[in-house]
């Protein structure tokens, strides 16, 4: 059961809102990733813990009001990351593609 503190407190005290979309989304690739990773691998525990610090990253960015006009996109990444770790794949998706997406802002981020 995911805790009531934040797991990123520095970053839902504010900081989050200091980054841009490309900075944010390049961050929850990161832990999106790392879910992916540790699932692949079988460690079922780290990647639970991933997959509650990328929902939490996403639950940021849906809050932030500047990415208002953004929001359906932003909730589908989510939808399409959460469908394919449950492993329902509804919208039969790769673990590289999801990837793909996410590494596409955290490049722009860096520039």
């Amino acid at each position: 059961m995911p805790s009531t503190s934040p797991i990123h407190q520095n970053l839902a005290a504010g900081r989050w809102q200091t980054m841009t979309l490309c900075e944010q989304l390049g961050n929850i690739g990161s832990e999106v990733s790392r879910a992916l990773n540790w699932k692949e691998r079988g460690n079922t525990e780290q990647a639970w813990r991933a997959f509650e610090r990328a929902l939490e990253l996403f639950l940021l960015t849906q809050t932030d009001r500047r990415w208002f006009g953004r929001l359906q996109e932003i909730a589908r990444a989510k939808e399409i990351f959460c469908d394919f770790f449950i492993d329902q794949n509804e919208y039969q998706s790769t673990k590289e593609s999801i990837i793909k997406y996410f590494d596409t802002f955290a490049l722009v981020a860096r520039r």
